[in-house]
């Protein structure tokens, strides 16, 4: 089976060399090429490729947003993202992952950036080895660090005097009897 697959860059000459680079390859196929976000997202709707292969910074719409258009989860039928980028950001991982995105590369070379479009054609995610470290660090930094408990509201006057009576002294059906309003739904006692 041929992978079929979009390129989405604004610089003409990354994008030339990563259709040559893909084309080269056995089994790839480049479709379509698209020089801004929208445009890709519209190539990518009408041509339905295997693989969309988007940068990350690019005019009219960046890569982030098409990603979420082309594979968020609010998608009916996904296509398979893989964003390449040149900018070492956490922000542009996270953001494009959360996007939907089976793959993030860093100026890949030829055989990584072969082996992100074979994976997400099945289906699977390859991330950067250097990226995938963070990740992992961040997710287990994450997981050990207890969460904090939900704040507590304040007791207020009414509570605390309620509380207190029967530390007092006050019997309990006295105590009850002053918590009783319309709004307070009723306290039942048994007998001691």
């Amino acid at each position: 089976m041929t992978v079929r697959v979009l390129v989405a860059d604004d610089q003409d000459i990354v994008r030339a060399g990563l259709c040559m680079i893909l084309n080269a390859q056995p089994g790839i196929t480049v479709v379509g090429e698209a020089a801004d976000g929208r445009r890709a997202i519209s190539l990518a709707r009408s041509l339905r490729p295997d693989v969309c292969l988007l940068d990350i910074r690019m005019p009219e719409v960046d890569g982030m947003e098409a990603t979420r258009q082309l594979a968020g989860a609010d998608i009916a039928d996904p296509l398979a993202v893989v964003v390449i980028n040149t900018f070492d950001l956490d922000e542009y991982v996270y953001g494009t992952l959360k996007a939907g995105a089976r793959g993030f590369l860093l100026d890949a070379g030829a055989e990584l950036l072969t082996q992100a479009v074979h994976a997400a054609a099945r289906g699977d995610a390859l991330i950067a080895p250097n990226i995938t470290a963070r990740l992992l660090c961040s997710f287990a930094d994450s997981r050990s660090r207890p969460v904090p408990p939900e704040p507590v509201e304040p007791l207020t006057a009414r509570e605390i005097r309620s509380c207190s009576q029967p530390l007092e002294g006050g019997p309990t059906a006295r105590s009850a009897m002053s918590c009783r309003s319309t709004s307070a739904p009723s306290i039942h006692t048994s007998p001691p």
